[in-house]
């Protein structure tokens, strides 16, 4: 979600569901800079370690870290209740807020690529 210059990161109902019961968070501190991600470039801004396996999160903006879900880190599991609401992660001041979103996947888009998976 973007609200101004502000942007709430989380993770997608889909990944939730790939990884299964989610066990343990680690997120950045509060005024960490974090980096537009993916695996080709390796700037993940932290873990989440399920059951099956631990991954890497990916942030889709650069900018500095201005508050973290302290609830889910204390309860992972919670994430899977709400991944769209109360089960985000990070928000972040965007580095560049005159383009927040370029590159970004809309909604409709990854619904496709995931599908296609």
């Amino acid at each position: 979600r973007l609200d101004g210059e502000i942007a709430t990161i989380g993770i997608t109902a889909f990944a939730i569901d790939q990884l299964g019961d989610l066990v343990l968070l680690e997120l950045p501190d509060i005024d960490d800079t974090i980096e537009k991600g993916n695996k080709e470039n390796d700037e993940s801004f932290g873990t989440i370690e399920s059951v099956k396996a631990v991954s890497d999160l990916y942030s889709p903006v650069s900018g500095t870290v201005v508050e973290r879900n302290e609830e889910m880190i204390e309860a992972p599991e919670k994430i899977a209740e709400d991944p769209y609401g109360e089960g985000w992660l990070i928000k972040v001041r965007l580095n560049d807020p005159d383009n927040p979103l370029e590159g970004v996947l809309s909604a409709e888009e990854y619904r496709s690529k995931v599908e296609a998976e």
